[in-house]
């Protein structure tokens, strides 16, 4: 055989292998070729799945917020801090301003005084010296008081009665911004229980003075019951609360009185250290004063009574406490 016979056989040999070889490497470039392609769709545009694949290996999308730092977030609470501390000094100037417009319509020089916050727990007052009746301590009967041991210069306005039902007093008293506790006997309130209820509604603590205003020492037991207990239920009725309150008609009582107020659900007697009237003042104590924590009384009563109205009443009595530094604040508070 010769030479070149053998290298034609190799050569056809290794024409066959190549031949063999050839449609798996082109499989395999169509393959990569298919792969390449179905990344993009028909107008050459990079598919979904290839954009949210570009999207997790390649570039990234838009920036995540950074996570605020400490400085940063004390920066901010500080900020917030201070508009709430503006907005705080504009809505008190405003009430101010308010207060001392209303005082001068109300024919007041100066506009009252405002008083301290309450304290956050009340203290029943012992029973004053001398005001004590048989029992009273061991009963746990209701104590009587004229004046509520505090060292806030504050003293208590509170109205007896209810005759004098002027619209003016109760405007007056709520402009001026005044707390005060109202002592009703009902045989004067009957014919119009709607302006005690306005009073209520702003706040007003509505108390106990008897049916009809008369002398309980004279009374029987039985007598005070009807007149305490029976004042209670109408209350109650009236305002939707039985008051723990009770002030005894010309502040006269005796152990009869307690012990029946207790029963229908007094918890104290407060009676007043000072009274006022249109243009005059009368002391219970001998240096003619008021004190710390006094209980001052006036009357639902007018031009029919006393050589003034009631607003006059309340002028002499707003005049002589904000002159003496007092601010006047609510019975109920601090008892």
């Amino acid at each position: 055989m010769r030479l070149v016979g053998q290298k034609d056989r190799k050569t056809s040999r290794g024409g066959r292998f190549a031949r063999r070889r050839l449609p798996l490497l082109l499989a395999a470039l169509l393959a990569a070729s298919g792969c390449a392609t179905g990344a993009r769709d028909a107008g050459g545009e990079a598919s979904p799945s290839a954009r949210a694949g570009a999207g997790v290996q390649g570039a990234p999308g838009p920036a995540a917020a950074a996570p605020k730092g400490a400085l940063e977030l004390d920066r901010e609470a500080a900020k917030a801090a201070a508009e709430r501390a503006i907005a705080e000094r504009a809505r008190v100037a405003r009430e101010r301003e308010a207060l001392v417009a209303a005082s001068r319509r109300w024919g007041l020089k100066q506009p009252p005084m405002i008083a301290p916050p309450p304290p956050a727990d009340k203290v029943l007052p012992p029973t004053r010296a001398g005001f004590e009746v048989r029992g009273q301590r061991d009963e746990a009967l209701p104590p009587v008081f004229t004046t509520v041991p505090t060292t806030d210069r504050v003293v208590f306005l509170t109205i007896d009665d209810g005759d004098n039902k002027d619209p003016d007093t109760l405007r007056m008293l709520e402009e001026l911004h005044i707390p005060y506790s109202a002592f009703l006997s009902d045989y004067l309130v009957s014919d119009d229980y709607g302006y005690f209820r306005k009073a209520r509604d702003k706040g007003v603590a509505i108390n106990n003075h008897t049916l009809h205003h008369r002398y309980l020492p004279a009374l029987s037991r039985g007598e005070q019951r009807e007149e305490i207990c029976g004042m209670q239920d109408i209350l109650g009725r009236q305002y939707g609360k039985r008051p723990e309150l009770f002030r005894p008609p010309y502040g006269d009582y005796n152990r009869d009185t307690l012990v029946t107020a207790k029963s229908c659900g007094v918890r104290a007697v407060p009676l007043w250290n000072a009274e006022v009237f249109p243009g005059r003042w009368e002391y219970r104590e001998a240096d003619q004063d008021l004190h710390p924590g006094d209980i001052v009384l006036t009357h639902f009563q007018g031009r029919a009574q006393w050589k003034g109205t009631m607003p006059d009443a309340l002028r002499t009595f707003l005049r002589t406490v904000t002159e003496k530094g007092y601010a006047v604040a609510r019975l109920e508070d601090y008892v």
